[in-house]
């Protein structure tokens, strides 16, 4: 499955909603910086994966220090699509997992943690990378993605902002 940023076809959406994570202390365990969730999908025509690999970028250091898969449907979905039962393959589909087959620095696994259990517990991001991908596999291969029936499961609304009220 070849995979490409979102940015390659979206440059102005991905610069309004890359998500970051900031770590504002240094310690052993990340340096202080922030880090970029940069997306990529899946550009293969016959595939529907509904996955997005983060590339996780050191904007101050400008380089990668991990990359994350993350599969949003069902483990019943990742088994019907990869058509075989093995639990620890549709767990990492679903993820989110290290990606195997890319490069890890040492701040990887904690970067996964943090992707894990603050930046996907967001229900308004995890609809954003749904909307991502829609528009993405939209844009690369229309004619496989209308037919494949993908696009009544991904609801594509953009997300409102909901403003605070001032006293």
């Amino acid at each position: 499955m070849p995979y490409t940023s979102f940015h390659a076809h979206f440059a102005e959406i991905a610069k309004e909603e890359t998500r970051a994570i900031t770590i504002l202390r240094e310690d052993d365990v990340v340096p202080k910086g922030s880090y970029g969730l940069l997306e990529m999908y899946c550009d293969d025509p016959d595939c529907d994966c509904r996955r997005v690999f983060f590339e996780v970028y050191d904007w101050e250091r400008r380089k990668s220090i991990a990359y994350i898969a993350y599969g949003w449907e069902s483990a019943e979905f990742y088994r019907k699509w990869l058509r075989m039962d093995d639990p620890q393959t549709i767990r990492e589909l679903q993820g989110p997992a290290l990606n195997l087959g890319s490069p890890q620095s040492r701040f990887a696994p904690t970067m996964l943690d943090l992707v894990r259990d603050t930046v996907l517990k967001d229900p308004a991001y995890v609809s954003r990378l749904k909307r991502h991908y829609q528009m993405f596999k939209e844009k690369v291969d229309p004619k496989h993605f209308r037919k494949s029936g993908a696009a009544k499961h991904v609801d594509i609304a953009k997300p409102k902002s909901k403003k605070r009220k001032r006293n």
